[in-house]
């Protein structure tokens, strides 16, 4: 059995990932860390595991005694974490904040679609983003196509567990219900790590990604449209991005109008594609907690220790 434990284990995707780690076949959760939760039961923070666990939080955890450590907390903790404690050499690491993104400190972007063997090999993984996943996944099969030549505009619509579990103006229910609002137009903090994914693939892109974010009415989700200029049919578009994904276990492509419910609660990505009049249109849709957090962390640590991909992480849609 893999020994993990999870740091930063009071928020979201922590609350995610005690989840599919405690029914993994192949893993014991051995600790979950949280300073101001030490002593408390998961339970008592995430509910939904009474009667599943009797775990309680730890203010630090044993690295001696585990073979993979997921790092939960905010952004900019994990490095300075690592300065503060002492690594061992075996311990593998998945880390779900940005701190290391940009691959620096030896880590591998653990995004499975493109970094696949780079992951299996690596015993640092830097998580991708949400938005940050999403929107790599509708422009891969460009890139890797040398495609990707004028500008790129996307919107995204994210659900309020995006924002994370501690409470603010905007994640507020009176608020949020029967709302939108844009933010962070243009400047979105995971155009960063996409526009390295994509000059990676494709050498040579200097075109604008340009990046609306939307904040909906629902509490998880990610919907993604972008729109470029093309000189494809349908049918060659439908062929690059089958192509591209016909041995990815988690991600496909629909050829018909798709919805959020398809992929919400599951590690599935679903891709929808429109040519018309010399314009391309690309759907995408994942769940932000688990195909953009929780649940790819999984099937990186998955990767990392040889498994399947799909171990543990065959979860049900809510379709209805």
């Amino acid at each position: 059995m893999i020994k993990a434990g999870i740091t930063g284990g009071a928020g979201y995707t922590a609350g995610e990932l005690i989840r599919i780690l405690l029914n993994h076949p192949e893993v014991e959760l051995c600790g979950v860390a949280s300073e101001s939760n030490a002593g408390n039961l998961l339970s008592d923070v995430h509910q939904g595991l009474i009667g599943v666990t009797d775990l309680t939080f730890t203010d630090a955890l044993d690295f001696s005694d585990l073979d993979v450590v997921f790092m939960c907390s905010g952004h900019g903790k994990s490095s300075a974490f690592w300065e503060e404690h002492e690594r061992p050499a075996a311990l593998r690491v998945i880390d779900l904040a940005q701190d290391f993104r940009d691959e620096s400190a030896g880590y591998v972007y653990g995004l499975p679609e493109v970094n696949r063997d780079r992951i299996r090999g690596s015993k640092s993984v830097a998580n991708p983003g949400c938005y940050a996943t999403a929107i790599q996944l509708a422009l891969l099969p460009l890139a890797h196509n040398g495609l990707l030549k004028n500008e790129v505009n996307v919107t995204g619509i994210t659900g309020s567990t995006g924002a994370g579990v501690k409470p603010s103006f905007s994640t507020h229910f009176s608020w949020r219900n029967d709302n939108l609002s844009v933010y962070k137009p243009f400047t979105h903090q995971h155009l960063k790590e996409i526009t390295m994914t994509m000059r990676n693939v494709q050498p040579g892109f200097d075109q604008r990604i340009s990046f609306i974010p939307v904040r909906g009415d629902f509490p998880r989700g990610i919907f993604v449209i972008a729109t470029m200029d093309t000189d494809m049919s349908q049918q060659e578009a439908l062929r690059i991005y089958s192509d591209y994904y016909k041995d990815a276990v988690f991600t496909h492509v629909a050829d018909r109008y798709i919805n959020l419910k398809e992929v919400v609660n599951t590690n599935r990505a679903v891709i929808q594609l429109e040519v018309q009049e010399g314009k391309l249109m690309v759907v995408a849709v994942i769940d932000n907690l688990l195909k953009g957090a929780s649940g790819q962390a999984v099937q990186n640590m998955n990767l990392m220790f040889g498994l399947p991909e799909d171990t543990g992480l065959r979860l049900k849609a809510s379709s209805f």
